[in-house]
């Protein structure tokens, strides 16, 4: 098994691509052990010292590590327990993921539009980054949206935020005023 890393722009958090599908789709993000009660191999992961964080996507893994680490030092450890993960064809998951994008029946118009276009434009191009973007709520023409894997705390992800995101939504939906990230 041959396992890629490729840079993401927050110098944290680096993307694993294990040349194979990790979810198929959606997206779980994970900020502690306990947190990834339900990933075997999130769990995993955390035990490596230095990890703080784990998101795993349709077809990678980012991990966020903590700022006393080196990269050099703590990919070894993180390459040998996603191989042997995968190896040893363990789930990734436990129990099923919703996926927040999901467009349901009882949203209003807005809302459907505005999560067509996050996934359509938007969430492809973080997941480039390894990270995602999810929709959390629309309210008097402001959209709550909540960065994860290498868009949370990404030096870069303010600007993502309101010269990207937030010009394209105002621009397809004219009752979009204002993008607000989430913490």
């Amino acid at each position: 098994m041959f396992i890629q890393t490729e840079q993401t722009p927050n110098p944290a958090t680096l993307k694993f691509l294990p040349g194979r599908d990790v979810l198929g789709r959606g997206t779980a993000d994970f900020t502690s052990r306990e947190d990834a009660a339900r990933s075997p191999l999130a769990q995993k992961l955390f035990e490596i010292d230095g990890i703080e964080g784990v998101f795993l996507g349709a077809d990678f893994i980012t991990i966020t590590k903590t700022g006393a680490k080196d990269w050099f030092l703590l990919k070894p450890s993180i390459l040998g327990v996603i191989m042997e993960h995968f190896t040893a064809n363990r789930p990734v998951l436990l129990s099923e993921h919703a996926d927040d994008n999901a467009i349901h029946e009882d949203d209003d118009e807005i809302v459907q539009q505005i999560k067509e276009l996050l996934d359509t434009r938007v969430r492809p191009a973080v997941a480039q980054d390894g990270g995602d973007i999810t929709f959390h709520g629309f309210e008097k023409g402001v959209v709550y949206l909540h960065m994860k894997g290498a868009c949370s705390g990404c030096p870069s992800s303010t600007a993502t935020l309101k010269a990207g995101i937030e010009n394209m939504l105002r621009h397809y939906i004219p009752e979009v005023q204002e993008v607000r990230a989430l913490r």
